[in-house]
């Protein structure tokens, strides 16, 4: 079982998971809606492997620096933000629970890769 997720981010979320699809041969594991019925995270799979996507990137077709990251599971949050703070790690967003039940927070490394961490495993 995998412990590192790349995630992507797309203008269109339901555009991009049926492109994945069809172009690339991903199958669709889930696909989870907002209210309004837009894609809101979804996971594909390519074999044994995962990625997740979510709606967020510009409409240029050209992604930024936040369009795309690695996702980590990791036991406890807590300590490990602790470890990456006192490490100089930029912290982006502090340790918070989500409406799903994982606990989560977001820093950049040292050049200013994006890296989020949480306890939900997909």
């Amino acid at each position: 079982m995998s412990n590192i997720y790349p995630v992507f981010r797309y203008p269109n979320a339901r555009a991009a998971v049926e492109f994945l699809r069809t172009a690339f041969g991903l199958t669709v594991q889930e696909v989870h809606e907002g209210p309004d019925g837009e894609v809101r995270h979804a996971q594909l799979r390519y074999g044994d492997d995962l990625i997740m996507l979510a709606p967020g990137a510009g409409p240029s077709a050209r992604p930024t620096d936040d369009d795309h990251r690695i996702y980590v599971v990791v036991d406890d949050i807590d300590a490990h933000h602790e470890r990456a703070a006192a490490a100089g790690a930029e912290i982006v967003v502090k340790p918070f629970d989500t409406d799903y039940g994982s606990r989560d927070y977001t820093a950049r490394d040292l050049i200013g890769n994006v890296w989020s961490f949480g306890t939900y495993r997909p």
